[in-house]
């Protein structure tokens, strides 16, 4: 599966992408945003070093309807004041985009995005890691879910992390219009759950998740994962500790005296947990082909062993938490990467490191959003313009796939010449 493209914009592919904006037309509820939603995905689409709203508006021909003095200014409105509900045309382009990717070997990919910001007005923004230019600096976080199936992958739903800081000042939201419900102390991995939940209960099927260690390191969200009945692969630390046999543990007995035992220990003689580093040092990798590249085999040097939690052990944390694998993964600089996974017991080393690597498309969605479809280029501050920016440049990745997908299937197959078999 390699990234979506960008077609050229005839008249049969504009017509093809008004159909396609038409899907959503009941989505926007009232007929003037459905109108400016296919004139916005054009210039998404359309060629162009910035995709704001200033330089959108002068690149893209207004259908003689829409036809306006202003046409920044009507984009504007169209993006940041109309009262559109994302959430419905998030929902409508779900489905459309199940029509074609969905599989029940489909997985959910769970990632964020950080969007450096001069100021501190725009919404959710703060000084803190900034993935996008690998430091610490003033940015937005957006958490995401993304699909990916052997029929294709496209990102599904995105909702803005907002700090401590901005929960704590009623002015600044109301600034920004953040809605009520969404002003909530949300880590990063309960967003995840929530956008998950929601994706799922629109009946998108899959049963596995990947994330990386923002998401992995956390023990509740690792949980939240396996109440659903899900599987994962997710990122992990090497400072965290696991027990390479199970351990043993004494429950708490009756005081007979001095002070009452309240937790389980460990056992006189039971293996002590050990750092996943220190695990690694001794740890055997093998080498593993996952796929095969345009530039040929895929492959890497990775171990897989069964482990059990090793959190909180010298109070009892962890006793009687089941086992985990632990996949290790030696990367061509000698860094080495971990992950957690309740993948069933016998699972192989070949079917945890290929489910692993299948993240990859999402890395290249994501740079083709940015880079391409201008994700990162909204220079609103409010919540509503953020997030219909976000969907919108959904709605145009979604077009792009369907469109990579209808050029593969024109495609003559090896074997064919001009669509008939050579023999």
């Amino acid at each position: 599966m390699s990234k979506t493209y960008t077609p050229e914009l005839d008249p049969e592919a504009l017509s093809r992408l008004d159909a396609y904006a038409a899907r959503f037309r009941d989505a926007f509820a009232l007929d003037r945003p459905a109108r400016w939603c296919p004139v916005y995905l054009r210039g998404l689409i359309t060629d162009g070093e910035r995709k704001s709203i200033e330089p959108l508006s002068r690149r893209v021909p207004l259908p003689p309807e829409l036809a306006v003095k202003d046409p920044e200014q009507a984009l504007q409105q169209f993006v940041s004041q109309s009262p559109w509900d994302e959430q419905a045309a998030w929902k409508r382009y779900r489905a459309v985009m199940a029509e074609c990717f969905a599989d029940p070997a489909g997985i959910f990919v769970i990632d964020d995005t950080t969007f450096p910001k001069q100021g501190k007005h725009s919404v959710g923004v703060q000084r803190q890691h900034c993935g996008a230019l690998g430091k610490k600096a003033n940015c937005q976080c957006a958490v995401s879910v993304h699909y990916v199936s052997p029929k294709g992958h496209c990102p599904l739903d995105l909702r803005l992390y907002l700090p401590e800081s901005w929960l704590g000042d009623e002015a600044r939201l109301d600034r920004a219009g953040v809605p009520e419900p969404e002003r909530r102390m949300l880590t990063k991995g309960q967003i995840a759950l929530e956008l998950l939940d929601r994706v799922r209960g629109e009946g998108l099927p899959g049963q596995l998740v990947l994330a990386d260690a923002g998401y992995g390191v956390s023990g509740p969200s690792r949980a939240g994962l396996a109440e659903r009945g899900l599987h994962y692969i997710v990122g992990v630390t090497d400072e965290l500790v696991v027990f390479t046999e199970e351990p043993r543990w004494i429950e708490p007995t009756a005081a007979t005296g001095g002070r009452p035992q309240k937790r389980p220990r460990l056992a006189e003689g039971s293996p002590r947990p050990v750092s996943l580093r220190e695990l690694a040092s001794r740890t055997p990798r093998r080498k593993v082909t996952w796929r095969e590249g345009t530039k040929g085999p895929m492959s890497g040097r990775f171990a897989w062993l069964r482990v059990w939690p090793g959190h909180g052990w010298a109070t009892g944390d962890c006793a009687g938490e089941e086992p985990l694998w632990l996949l290790i993964e030696e990367q061509a600089d000698g860094k080495l990467k971990y992950a957690f996974s309740n993948l069933p017991a016998g699972t192989s080393r070949l079917r945890a490191v290929r489910l692993w690597r299948s993240r990859w498309p999402v890395e290249q969605g994501y740079q083709q959003m940015k880079e391409e479809l201008g994700l990162d280029h909204f220079e609103g501050r409010s919540w509503r313009g953020f997030h219909h920016h976000a969907c919108l440049v959904m709605l145009a990745y979604g077009f792009l796939a369907l469109e990579q997908r209808r050029a593969r299937r024109g495609r003559p197959r090896p074997g064919k010449r001009g669509g008939a078999e050579v023999r």
